[in-house]
């Protein structure tokens, strides 16, 4: 009777524990889904090794930067249940232990969440190398934890911070609510007179990230929604753009941007240089990731449709925080290959070919490095979490290179100066690095590296290509200025002829059946000599004209030469020249060369009939 006395004791017991498992489980599982990550961790810490505890308790550390920590509970989570893990998780993993500088195992698990092999040791190296700047940075001495979203307010900077102890805690870290900071900066960059921006802004939810127009009088900034709104399972409370107004030194007009909304998140809101755009990231349906990167219009003040930047800027990730000076945008992502956390990239928008490039060290690091901001002196502010927690940084940028390669473009005949020509700089593997236009005296320059091999192809409407090669000193400099002469089509081929200031390849006037357009033999000789012309010069395009006499209806002649010329343009397809350097055009009866109007004779209505080749470039 006592054995069995016992063994109900232990039952009991064992029974009253499971039941207080269940019960902080559901607590944790509620904190966790209310993003209350700090409190939720502490308890999933009780709960031993399920796959969906470790799982939490890996991304409650890991949301809130505590990276020593979320590698020890995914670690937990691969080791025990590799086979059924979500494939977010994978990049979690990975982006942990970039944070730990572990990059080894930080690749294999980000290869596989990429399905393309990925080796960060050989991208640091290979951005160091693409990087034309080197960049001098220092932790400002009065940032504190969670300073972060710096701006520039005039002579003046705002920046997010949860410095105000008064406010209350925000359940996901614990920390004070965001609001707004303004401060004076010295010669040295550091932040002076830091004092809450003003109360008609702050309030008892997060303000952050604000940009102002260059006049000061209308500003932009985050705000989160006060009430939280449910979206599928979850309640969430979202962050939204707002506008202001100063008037008598004081701010109001305080509204809500009408494309924001209680469904998803606008935030981190970034004027262009001339404030006619207002960039802005999202996670509003449509996108491609997480967060991505939007712009809208500004006119008049009124706001038009958000436009997604598109995938050379946004992927599967977070792309946030834009910047924009001049044509070009600094932003944060943890999409693009970077070295982990969110890094700070940058792109020419006034050149869709140039690609979005990662900045480099020590702009970035393994952690969450974003809100980079410079300005026309190459000094800046950025944020990141390297150390812990948010602070700001100051930084200097300066050119890694000082050299410059420079020249001019010119007539091959005439020796005079070839306006708006384009010149295109490569690599020695036939990269392009960059291109530019000519200034109003032919002149162009290029930035350099030492030692290194180059070409140059300069390109100019109606001229032929024209490249030279280089190769720089231990300096970064050639021993004398680049003199490209280009040559015009109609000084280099005699059958190219310029008649009313255009050019033309003067070849046998194409002949047809009547009322017919198909391509007889000797109209197919006639189009030879122009294929091998335009093989010779890869970049000529042309437009194929085709007209008839005045003979016959308007309408049938306008029919009849827009289906010899495309016969004879699909006749150079067949033959090899792409479709995008061609143009055909039927002219009909419309453009006589022989103004002869119903009195032709027999020779003027053949010398009306014909097809003109026209070259555009």
């Amino acid at each position: 009777m006592k054995k069995y006395l016992i063994l109900f004791f232990v039952f009991g017991i064992t029974t009253i524990g499971f039941a207080q498992n269940v019960q902080l489980l559901e607590r944790a599982n509620k904190l966790f889904a209310k993003k209350a990550y700090v409190e939720a961790a502490s308890m999933y810490e009780k709960l031993g090794t399920g796959r969906q505890v470790l799982q939490n308790l890996g991304d409650s550390y890991y949301f809130n930067s505590k990276m020593g920590a979320a590698a020890k509970a995914y670690k937990k989570l691969f080791e025990k249940y590799k086979d059924s893990i979500p494939e977010e998780i994978y990049f979690r993993y990975a982006q942990t232990l970039m944070g730990l500088n572990d990059y080894e195992q930080a690749d294999k698990f980000m290869s596989t969440y990429r399905g393309s092999q990925v080796n960060t040791a050989r991208f640091r190296v290979e951005t160091e190398e693409k990087s034309e700047y080197i960049h001098e940075i220092k932790q400002l001495k009065k940032s504190q934890s969670s300073d972060f979203g710096i701006s520039y307010y005039g002579d003046k900077v705002v920046f997010a911070s949860t410095r105000n102890s008064s406010s209350p805690n925000y359940e996901w870290n614990n920390q004070p609510y965001l609001d707004l900071f303004e401060a004076t900066v010295d010669k040295e960059g550091e932040l002076k007179n830091i004092h809450p921006f003003s109360d008609k802004i702050n309030t008892r939810t997060h303000e952050s990230n604000a940009t102002f127009t260059k006049d000061g009088k209308t500003m932009y900034f985050s705000r989160t929604n006060n009430k939280r709104v449910k979206i599928g399972e979850e309640k969430i409370a979202n962050v939204k753009i707002f506008k202001a107004e100063l008037k008598d030194s004081t701010w109001t007009n305080v509204k809500e941007l009408p494309f924001s909304s209680n469904l998803y998140s606008t935030q981190h809101p970034a004027l262009s240089s001339d404030g006619t755009k207002l960039y802005f990231s999202s996670d509003m349906p449509g996108g491609l990731g997480n967060f991505d990167i939007y712009y809208v219009d500004i006119t008049n003040g009124t706001f038009g449709a958000p436009v997604n930047m598109g995938p050379r800027i946004n992927s599967k990730q977070r792309d946030q925080f834009p910047f924009i000076t001049g044509d070009t945008l600094y932003f944060a992502s943890d999409g693009h290959q970077g070295l982990g956390g969110l890094d700070v990239f940058m792109t020419i928008l006034s050149d869709s070919q140039i690609e979005t490039s990662n900045v480099g060290e020590p702009i970035n690091s393994g952690l969450d490095d974003f809100g980079y901001v410079i300005d026309k002196i190459n000094h800046g502010y950025f944020s990141s979490n390297r150390s812990g927690t948010d602070n700001l940084y100051s930084f200097i940028r300066k050119p890694k290179y000082n050299n410059l390669v420079k020249g001019q473009v010119i007539d091959k005949t005439t020796k005079e100066i070839v306006q708006g020509a384009t010149v295109i700089l490569f690599n020695d593997k036939d990269e392009k690095i960059t291109e530019m236009q000519v200034d109003e005296n032919g002149n162009f320059e290029f930035k350099t590296k030492p030692n290194s091999s180059y070409k140059i192809e300069a390109l100019k409407d109606l001229y032929i290509p024209t490249t030279e090669e280089f190769t720089t000193d231990v300096n970064g400099v050639v021993e004398k200025e680049l003199e490209i002469e280009l040559l015009s089509y109609d000084d280099a081929e005699e059958i190219v002829v310029e008649r009313d200031g255009f050019n033309y390849i003067a070849l046998e006037n194409l002949y047809f059946d009547f009322n017919k357009w198909d391509i007889l033999p000797q109209a197919g000789k006639t189009l030879n000599i122009l294929i091998d012309l335009m093989n010779k010069y890869p970049r000529m395009e042309v437009q194929l004209g085709a007209h008839t006499d005045s003979r016959g209806p308007d309408n049938y002649n306008m029919f009849l030469s827009e289906n010899r010329a495309k016969s004879a343009m699909e006749y150079l397809i067949a033959n090899g020249i792409s479709k995008d350097r061609l143009q055909s055009r039927g002219f009909g009866e419309s453009q006589p060369l022989v103004n002869c109007g119903s009195n032709c004779s027999e020779l003027e209505h053949s010398i009306n009939r014909r097809v003109e080749f026209l070259i555009l470039k």
